[in-house]
């Protein structure tokens, strides 16, 4: 067993990693950026392959060596990817790992677009792009790095096994960690946009027709008052139609954060 002691200083570089120090030793442990950025050689380390991270550990000024770290997909993510597609969504997948890595999950998931080796404000950046371009976007993340992206999105949708700062930046938390409680959400949002409009157009429709009818003097108080309940009974009835059904509930409620407290999809209509 290993005996492990609390570091004097700590301290996280958002998108690179850690630097800490101990006793008189300064000790790096993150990517290829961050010893760079300190200064330190890690070009003798061997390139990680295809579908690995690597997080390089240094000491003093000199690299000692990396560990490799193999991403392995969340049971749902890729059938909850299909459903978004089919849903006429376009899926971009943003990370901060290697090209290598992202490319290999961006075509295990099948995902539209694949950016990779972003910083924190790339990531924002990227999202608003897309939303200058006439875009509504909905970020799905749920680690510090994602915090910046997620406040940036049309709407921000943090999982609730993720950081407190993911779920502070987002307009939206869902319950756990399965994704494809946001495919539900989606369909959810979707019916009851349906049904808000099919309500406004057909008061629209009653409206002017009891208008016309009015100016034609075909209007009595009986005939209104029996028009005004109908369509409001008739449209009270459709409203009905978004109470949850069995088949329909999620396995947890999406609820929004506490005032307290790798994917972008781009929603369309």
């Amino acid at each position: 067993m290993l005996a492990a002691s609390e570091p004097e200083t700590f301290h996280y570089e958002p998108g690179l990693g850690i630097i800490a120090s101990h006793g008189r030793a300064q000790i790096l442990v993150g990517n290829r950026a961050l010893l760079a950025q300190q200064g330190v050689d890690a070009t003798f380390l061997a390139q990680p392959t295809e579908g690995q991270t690597e997080v390089l550990v240094a000491r003093s000024g000199r690299a000692i060596g990396a560990i490799r770290l193999c991403d392995v997909l969340r049971p749902e993510a890729r059938d909850a990817i299909r459903q978004l597609r089919e849903l006429g969504l376009r899926t971009v997948l943003l990370t901060g790992d290697s090209v290598l890595v992202a490319q290999a999950v961006g075509k295990q998931l099948q995902v539209d677009e694949v950016r990779a080796e972003l910083m924190p404000h790339q990531k924002q950046q990227h999202v608003e792009v897309l939303q200058r371009h006439g875009q509504m976007v909905a970020m799905i993340g749920d680690g510090v790095n994602d915090a910046p992206a997620l406040a940036q999105a049309t709407v921000g949708v943090a999982m609730g096994s993720g950081t407190a700062v993911a779920m502070e930046s987002a307009d939206l938390v869902l319950i756990g960690s399965d994704l494809g409680k946001f495919v539900q959400t989606v369909r959810i949002a979707r019916r009851c946009r349906r049904i808000i409009w099919q309500n406004f157009a057909g008061t629209l429709v009653v409206d002017g027709l009891g208008v016309s009818l009015a100016a034609l003097g075909l209007l009595n108080p009986l005939l209104a008052a029996f028009i005004h309940v109908a369509s409001e009974l008739t449209f009270i009835l459709n409203s009905t139609r978004l109470l949850p059904r069995t088949h329909d509930l999620p396995a947890g409620p999406a609820v929004p954060p506490q005032e307290s407290s790798a994917s972008v999809v781009r929603v369309a209509a």
